[in-house]
């Protein structure tokens, strides 16, 4: 009779809603149905699950799954190469993250106060005047830079330090949206894409949507706004781009 979807998801760790999803999209059908007509999975079944899940944990979008499990014409140790480069990419950019928060943490204890390039170690490393120059060039007349720069002036290292850990759980939640395949048109994408927009108002400026689907394009087009999306998870930035849209769309 083999095993129910229940069984399934407890399983391999999975909600039995992305193995319905997969189903849908034709990326791991069951091969069998019960008497009633519930989904049935069999050994086969498993071992193909176990396949795509270990792909999703390397970062592969879904179609990308889909092709290295079925076109005989694919060469999945190219894909593995290219994604090893990315992995290995992505473990040094979360080295230096946690690195950079653990001499936060330390300073914070210590009771020391953190200069503001200190602030900003934890996005990686960058020349701060070359940005703020970057900045006032690109922005420097509009009100949100004037704003922008006004609200950080006033922040604390408690401030920044909270600003980080809301990001940083923003993250948590958006990455794990594409674990479970959440397409950025669903509900859930789009709420955290809301998200993302209240999180610049409360923070630094007013961001309206026409000026939050700016900023999504950005993310995408920038490659150090796109590096830095990317290290949550390959192919972040293009789906935070595509939900900001879908989001404006929505509230319109």
């Amino acid at each position: 009779m083999g095993y129910s979807v229940g069984q399934v998801a407890g399983f391999a760790g999975v909600t039995v809603r992305t193995l319905h999803h997969y189903d849908e999209i034709g990326l791991l059908s069951p091969s069998g149905r019960s008497h009633a007509g519930h989904r049935r999975y069999g050994d086969a079944d498993l071992d193909r699950l176990q396949r795509i899940l270990f792909y999703r944990e390397l970062g592969f979008p879904l179609d990308e799954v889909a092709v290295l499990l079925d076109d005989p014409e694919s060469d999945p140790r190219e894909h593995l190469r290219r994604q090893h480069a990315l992995l290995t990419d992505r473990i040094a950019r979360l080295q230096q993250m946690a690195k950079a928060v653990e001499h936060a943490m330390e300073a914070k204890k210590m009771g020391i106060n953190l200069t503001p390039e200190e602030k900003f170690e934890v996005f990686g490393d960058h020349d701060p005047e070359q940005y703020d120059q970057e900045a006032r060039e690109r922005w420097g007349g509009t009100d949100a830079y004037a704003e922008s720069r006004r609200r950080a002036a006033s922040y604390t290292k408690d401030d920044w330090q909270r600003i980080q850990d809301q990001s940083a759980e923003w993250g948590i939640r958006y990455a794990a949206l594409m674990e479970d395949g959440g397409p950025a048109e669903g509900e859930r994408a789009m709420d955290l894409a809301e998200e993302h927009r209240l999180h610049i108002t409360t923070w630094f400026y007013d961001c309206p949507y026409e000026m939050h689907t700016c900023l999504g394009e950005m993310y995408v087009a920038d490659e150090r706004f796109k590096a830095f999306y990317e290290a949550l998870r390959p192919g972040l930035a293009e789906h935070l781009r595509d939900a900001i849209l879908a989001n404006a769309v929505r509230k319109a």
